[in-house]
């Protein structure tokens, strides 16, 4: 079944492999960015191109999560031109890489801005109309990082995804009475095949920073860096996300997993995903809500 879906962050990494995936398995698919006539103007020009090429149903749209007027035009867009939208997949987000000390208050916030307030931005605007129709996707681009292995000098990027993560997990209850399924994919460390490290925010306080690297911690990210690199298989395929999002989007309503696990390295993210959704729906079972645990299918 044919359906329309948007992904945030589509400009590049795993929203732009996924965008092309899900509008080769023949969805009407929305590629959302910003600045789609600035910087990312070529980014739309590719899309059209990929589109005409491969024949598919590949569209671009502006929006930027960090704008609640932004998010409502985007969507209000899609809406306008489609009668309907089924699936959402929350994919914007941006990483950082330094000493948490040397970053300020305010690159946290940005980051949480990102990572975490943009996602209510889209839900709002976007559920009411998948909660009318009484069926519909949310899809979470989570990441290993909010509970498996965690490296230093990360720090505020893994607190931004372990605060998304866990903001899918309560919206997931709270939807499924509507029709409305939740997935939370979990992509590993992949550190080749996107811009995801190679664009990694810094630490604003540069005299801070330095104090790391010319102290006791000298040497540390090179070695973050190199051993995350050296736990990834050589094989590892970044395209395994977006064949993973694809599979999960084209499945019946009410079959779809609640999380899906990408992870070439293994960081133990498996594992304790897997205790904290047992204890999860343990509660839910104990307080009477077990129903919330599934979605309702009409």
């Amino acid at each position: 079944m044919q359906q329309v879906i948007v992904i945030t962050g589509a400009s590049s990494g795993f929203g732009a492999l996924t965008a092309r995936a899900l509008a080769q398995a023949g969805h009407i698919v929305y590629a959302s960015m910003r600045e789609t006539e600035g910087r990312n103007a070529s980014q739309v020009a590719e899309a059209k191109r990929y589109a005409q090429e491969h024949q598919v149903d590949l569209r671009t749209v502006e929006l930027d999560v960090a704008s609640s007027q932004s998010v409502e035009a985007g969507i209000a867009h899609i809406i306008h031109a489609c009668g309907r939208l089924d699936v959402v997949i929350h994919n914007a987000g941006h990483m950082s890489f330094g000493p948490a000390e040397a970053f300020t208050a305010e690159q946290l916030a940005q980051l949480y801005d990102i990572n975490v307030l943009s996602t209510q931005r889209v839900n709002r605007s976007a559920l009411p109309h998948l909660r009318k129709q009484g069926h519909g996707l949310v899809v979470w681009v989570s990441s290993s990082s909010a509970r498996g292995g965690t490296p230093p000098y990360l720090s505020p990027y893994f607190a931004a995804k372990a605060a998304m993560d866990s903001l899918a997990v309560s919206y997931a209850s709270e939807l499924t009475r509507w029709g409305v399924e939740t997935s939370i994919v979990v992509p590993g460390a992949f550190t080749q095949g996107t811009n995801h490290f190679v664009h990694a925010g810094k630490p604003a306080d540069t005299e801070r920073a330095a104090e790391y690297e010319n102290g006791p911690y000298a040497g540390v990210p090179e070695q973050a860096l190199k051993g995350l690199a050296a736990l990834e298989p050589a094989d590892a395929d970044v395209q395994d996300v977006a064949r993973a999002i694809v599979n999960i989007v084209d499945m019946p309503l009410g079959t779809r997993p609640f999380r899906c696990h990408i992870d070439p390295s293994q960081d133990g993210a498996e594992i304790v995903n897997g205790m904290a959704d047992r204890v999860r729906a343990e509660m839910f079972r104990r307080i009477g809500l077990e129903d919330l645990l599934r979605v309702q299918v009409q």
